[in-house]
């Protein structure tokens, strides 16, 4: 397994010197685990280079975790753990055809004056969620969205609003959606082309002092950095 992630963290095909580098073994010794991993397909060799990979064995062991993987499932057993540290309620969102989806609402110690349904599109502008998806979503799935939904927002508004949210890493809103809600939304980036997941703490406006918005931040980037890792993101 040290050999293996050696070659993932080489990001490339390497060379015997900077496996053993980067696994911390002397190269006599890591050259014996690649030939045993090259016998059973996970490690070949360049005929032409020299250079070690992931074998096709490797390929079939990714290509298979990634079919058996449910990044929505995944990601749903974090949020119990967030509602309960932060006591508000959480929301995991999907994109769907027109816009943010929620797929799941976890209700937390504090009354709202809404009641959310499994299913329900979010608004792309006024909602945590939404500016999330507006902000790493390329903008031909946001414009449509964008031309179909009311809006009063200069283009220059929009332009901010996602310069704010790369800068934070999550986007706040208050009564956007509900008058006397707050929420704040941060993504949970997956793997591959597959489109982000957007987790949201929601929670009555009037305890969103700038404190608490500061810890339940912390808390809610904390745990969408765990997701995609969880998930199989890498931060670059």
């Amino acid at each position: 397994m040290t050999v293996l992630r050696a070659l993932e963290q080489s990001a490339a095909p390497a060379g015997l010197t900077q496996l053993a580098a980067l696994s911390g073994m002397q190269p006599s010794k890591i050259h014996r685990y690649l030939v045993s991993l090259g016998r059973i397909g996970l490690v070949s060799q360049s005929p032409s280079s020299g250079l070690y990979d992931f074998g096709p064995a490797m390929r079939r062991l990714g290509a298979e975790a990634l079919r058996r993987m449910d990044e929505v499932g995944l990601a749903s057993e974090y949020l119990p753990g967030l509602r309960d540290r932060t006591k508000h309620a959480v929301n995991l969102a999907v994109w769907g055809d027109h816009g943010p989806v929620v797929v799941r609402w976890d209700y937390g110690s504090y009354a709202l004056p809404i009641t959310v349904r499994v299913g329900a599109t979010l608004p792309l502008l006024t909602s945590s969620v939404g500016r999330v998806y507006l902000t790493y979503l390329p903008a031909t799935l946001t414009e449509p969205v964008i031309a179909a939904q009311p809006t009063v927002l200069t283009g220059e508004e929009i332009a901010r609003i996602k310069e704010d949210v790369r800068r934070d890493g999550f986007a706040v809103t208050s009564g956007g959606v509900i008058p006397g809600v707050a929420s704040v939304a941060a993504p949970v980036f997956t793997t591959g082309g597959s489109l982000p997941l957007a987790v949201a703490l929601a929670l009555p406006a009037q305890h969103a002092t700038l404190e608490v918005l500061r810890d339940i931040s912390a808390q809610l980037l904390e745990t969408t950095k765990a997701m995609s890792a969880e998930i199989g993101h890498q931060a670059e």
